[in-house]
């Protein structure tokens, strides 16, 4: 069976609470959709705004190599012809080759929000699609509220359908529009439509039921041909159907060839971009595509995977361009320690007993607040420090941070005083100012090392974060900072926990500057 899949990120997407794509932005992830293998782009709906005019024009720009550009918008308005109604010359004037236009299945939305009879919205559809047929390529239909208006009154819902067929619709899509259809019921009252139906079938799913995706894989094992759907199931209100689970399960479950293997391999990437172009934050945890879709945690899990990738993994993460993870926690046994040694790639006997002895330190420090998931370069040093393979890089004999404000309206003066003894045994004392407090350490550290340690001149500060962990006892709370560094070649993070900041602060730090000097063998 051959399934269609047709993206409205473009569009349905941008109805989200949090997005607000640029035109920019817009051809950005079109471009990304074509090279990833999606058929069919909603761009936009052009009778609503001018940014998805200003799309529909630049997009004929775009080398589109596997994706056609569809248009979005509604059947004419009752009082008015389809050359007279804005909004169906606004889908010429794109010159989109494909046109996708909704209209009224549910009674009581004719009677209600329409405000007319029921058989005039039958010719609404059928007139609005014929005149589209004529003028533009390939010309969908997207039946709103459909499974609401069915279990409402079938009859009157498989006539608008029939309208619709008559009209010259090339592809009837069924849409779930307030996403409450169970996937029992939607595969039954599929299984009717076909009974009166001869055009193929689509699927427009929303998840207010959390059932879009579960939704949509129904529909096309009652045959449906056609997926719609979001990346990242971005949408209005608990947005729609999300084709970054959809696709693989289509692929890989049920052994659907929606895309090509390499496409399927960019998934991961597709689905990175597409949010940081939205400006949203990681979901770290979503199926296929998320961080902690393939990370492993509990010792008996990753002694498993050792063994046997598949005893705890459903697929395999390459195929989607994810990466398996093993995290160092408090639940960690041996297993764990093996695997991130082996990931380092250093020569590491696991018989050593200083490895039982990290694993134990490991347990002891997360539970004073660590937490080494997202600090593998701290995890790193413990390791070879217990072994002995650490140097003494320096000593710290004290600092001092000021936070000084001088007068009522003016910014605080931030200080901050280092005094460190160097490889030569000879005493450092350095001061730097900052903007805050944690910026003068900083700079007051690098100042008193770079002195003898020029290299740690590469090393930059890309991202600092704060934790607090036991917010029950207010300011006295421990704080865990997180720290990731860059020297232009290679990233990594380090961590720090203290209940002063500063303190944690200064950890996490020198750990990054430890990691770089371990890291350049000096």
């Amino acid at each position: 069976m051959d399934v269609k899949l047709y993206d409205t990120t473009l569009r349905d997407g941008t109805q989200s609470e949090d997005i607000s794509f640029t035109v920019e932005d817009k051809l950005h992830v079109a471009q990304l959709l074509d090279d990833f293998g999606i058929h069919y782009i909603e761009g936009g709906w052009p009778g609503s705004n001018p940014k998805d005019i200003e799309f529909f024009h630049a997009v004929k720009k775009l080398n589109l190599k596997n994706a056609r550009i569809s248009a979005f918008g509604s059947t004419r308005r009752a009082k008015l012809t389809c050359e007279e109604d804005p909004n169906i010359q606004a889908l010429l004037e794109s010159q989109a080759p494909v046109a996708c236009i909704f209209g009224k299945t549910w009674d009581f939305h004719v009677t209600t929000a329409l405000q007319i009879s029921l058989e005039q919205n039958l010719e609404i559809i059928e007139d609005s699609l014929a005149y589209l047929k004529k003028n533009v390529e390939e010309v969908f239909y997207d039946a709103e509220h459909f499974f609401d208006g069915y279990k409402a009154n079938p009859e009157y819902a498989i006539k608008t359908l029939l309208a619709a067929q008559r009209g010259g619709a090339e592809t009837i899509v069924l849409c779930d529009t307030n996403g409450g259809t169970l996937p029992f019921e939607l595969g039954a009252i599929i299984e009717e439509v076909k009974k009166h139906i001869s055009v193929p079938l689509g699927i427009h799913c929303h998840n207010d039921s959390e059932l879009a995706v579960a939704n949509s894989i129904t529909a096309v094992k009652h045959g449906i041909t056609q997926v719609q759907g979001t990346i990242n199931g971005f949408g209005e209100r608990c947005g729609n159907a999300n084709l970054i689970s959809i696709i693989p399960n289509l692929k890989l479950k049920m052994g659907l060839d929606c895309v090509s293997d390499q496409g399927l391999r960019k998934l991961n990437h597709l689905s990175h971009s597409v949010r940081e172009l939205a400006n949203l934050g990681e979901w770290k945890n979503q199926p296929y595509t998320g961080k902690s879709a393939f990370a492993h945690k509990g010792g008996i899990h990753v002694s498993a995977i050792l063994k046997n990738p598949e005893t705890y993994e459903h697929i395999a993460p390459e195929v989607v361009g994810n990466k398996r993870r093993v995290l160092v926690s408090d639940l960690s046994g041996r297993s764990n320690i093996q695997y991130k040694i082996e990931e380092m790639g250093l020569d590491i006997d696991m018989n050593d007993p200083s490895v039982q002895e990290v694993v134990q330190k490991i347990k002891d420090l997360e539970n004073q607040g660590y937490a080494y998931e997202g600090a593998e370069a701290s995890m790193e040093l413990l390791l070879q420090k217990s072994r002995g393979n650490l140097p003494e890089y320096f000593k710290l004999r004290g600092y001092r941070v000021v936070d000084e404000r001088r007068e009522q309206d003016a910014e605080p003066i931030s200080e901050a005083t280092v005094r460190l003894e160097a490889p030569n045994n000879e005493v450092y004392h350095t001061a730097a100012m900052g903007d805050g407090p944690v910026d003068a350490l900083n700079s007051a550290l690098r100042k008193a090392l770079i002195q003898f340690y020029p290299i740690l001149d590469e090393v930059t500060l890309v991202d600092y974060k704060v934790r607090i962990l036991n917010t029950t006892v207010g300011t006295k709370a421990k704080t865990r900072v997180l720290i990731e560094s860059t020297d232009g070649k290679s990233t990594w993070s380090t961590v720090g926990v203290h209940c002063d900041i500063i303190r944690a602060s200064y950890l996490a730090l020198v750990d990054s500057i430890r990691y770089k000097l371990y890291k350049e063998k000096i």
